[in-house]
């Protein structure tokens, strides 16, 4: 469970980004996040992933208060979460799978990691994920050789792998044609169902927010104008968000 109180972030020299955000997002939600570009998605998400300071504002993770937290916590608390961005940060020329097995890095004993070698074990694993996110069939396929769609839903396998409780998909559709982005909207979803992660996904595509997201959230110049069950938006409550 995250809990965020009054969250308010402002750039110098008193231009605010963010304005008393407040939330509560349970195992199991996609999140789904829309606004106008300048709305303060990605700078929530930074937030969010400690990876830009606040000014004031309280943030509950796991029934713990983190709003003070170190740099050793932090470093602790990340490997929890994990960022898909846009155009995934895959090694192009290594397989599906490899990629795959890279989130596995903080996890092997550290012999593996010097000789470069994998168990079965993890092999298994990796080729699971890959079967969950229906890339079964391309897993030993070169990253570079596969759509765009299909490289974004490498990327959740190796999220799901490394042990990622949260997931931040900041437009992880856009580029991809209806079809592939529906396929990874899909996999989210299910993912959330099977596993009870919380994904936050931003979006531009307003249908795409109403056919998976479980909750919907409309960012307008720094402010949470809409927050409500997933389902399709009225016309006013579109308004308040572009």
């Amino acid at each position: 469970m995250i809990i965020v109180r009054n969250l308010s972030k402002t750039f110098p020299p008193n231009q605010p980004v963010l304005s008393r955000i407040s939330f509560q997002a349970d195992e199991g939600e996609l999140v789904a996040l829309l606004g106008s570009s300048g709305s303060g998605k990605t700078t929530l998400f930074r937030c969010l992933m400690l990876k830009e300071k606040w000014d004031d504002g309280q943030y509950i993770y796991a029934g713990h208060d983190i709003s003070g937290a170190g740099v050793i916590e932090k470093l602790k608390l990340r490997r929890d979460w994990a960022f898909l961005e846009e155009k995934p940060k895959l090694n192009p020329k290594k397989s599906a799978l490899k990629n795959v097995l890279s989130g596995l890095f903080f996890h092997k004993a550290w012999w593996r990691i010097l000789s470069g070698t994998t168990s079965n074990e993890d092999h298994m694993t990796a080729m699971d994920y890959l079967d969950k996110v229906g890339l079964l069939d391309k897993a030993h396929e070169p990253v570079e050789r596969l759509s765009g769609g299909e490289q974004q839903r490498v990327a959740v396998a190796r999220a799901l792998i490394r042990g990622a409780k949260v997931i931040f998909a900041d437009e992880p559709v856009s580029g991809l044609d209806p079809a592939a982005a529906a396929l990874v909207m899909e996999d989210l979803k299910t993912i959330c169902q099977r596993t009870k992660i919380i994904v936050f996904c931003s979006l531009h595509q307003v249908e795409l927010a109403e056919r998976f997201g479980s909750r919907i959230w409309g960012l307008a110049g720094g402010k949470l104008v809409v927050d409500i069950a997933g389902r399709r938006l009225t016309h006013v409550e579109k308004e308040k968000i572009f």
